[in-house]
């Protein structure tokens, strides 16, 4: 499917994929969470890339596992900008408070099995290191 996705640069396609891959619901949730861009100290430079298309390449990234050099261009973001701005957001703690979002909401909507989470968080093996 990368391979197709490779050569393709179908605006319709994009945008079905965008939606398929970030819904609008999930994103009126992430984008008020997400930094704010720094201007650059020289000035200058290209247009800063819409955030929402370089979170979707993100989320392409991570779900279908591809390495970040395969990132397709049909997404409009270049491999470079996509990996610096999920560093960025990493560095920011968005990931952590997006899990902590979705988690307050399902657990408002009682869509949460908080037995079973407990289980499993109780059968996951710590790691040598922990936290506390």
């Amino acid at each position: 499917m990368t391979a197709v996705l490779s050569r393709t640069r179908d605006p319709e396609l994009l945008d079905e994929l965008s939606r398929r891959l970030v819904p609008d619901e999930m994103w009126l949730v992430i984008e008020p969470m997400l930094p704010a861009g720094h201007p650059r100290p020289q000035g200058g430079g290209r247009t800063r890339v819409g955030d929402r298309a370089v979170f979707t390449a993100i989320v392409f990234v991570v779900t279908t596992g591809c390495a970040w050099r395969h990132l397709p261009p049909l997404f409009g973001v270049t491999v470079p900008t996509a990996h610096r701005r999920f560093c960025e957001w990493t560095e920011a703690g968005l990931w952590r408070a997006l899990e902590h979002a979705v988690r307050e909401e399902l657990s408002c909507a009682c869509l949460i099995d908080w037995y079973r989470t407990i289980l499993d968080n109780v059968s996951v093996r710590a790691g040598k290191h922990p936290a506390c």
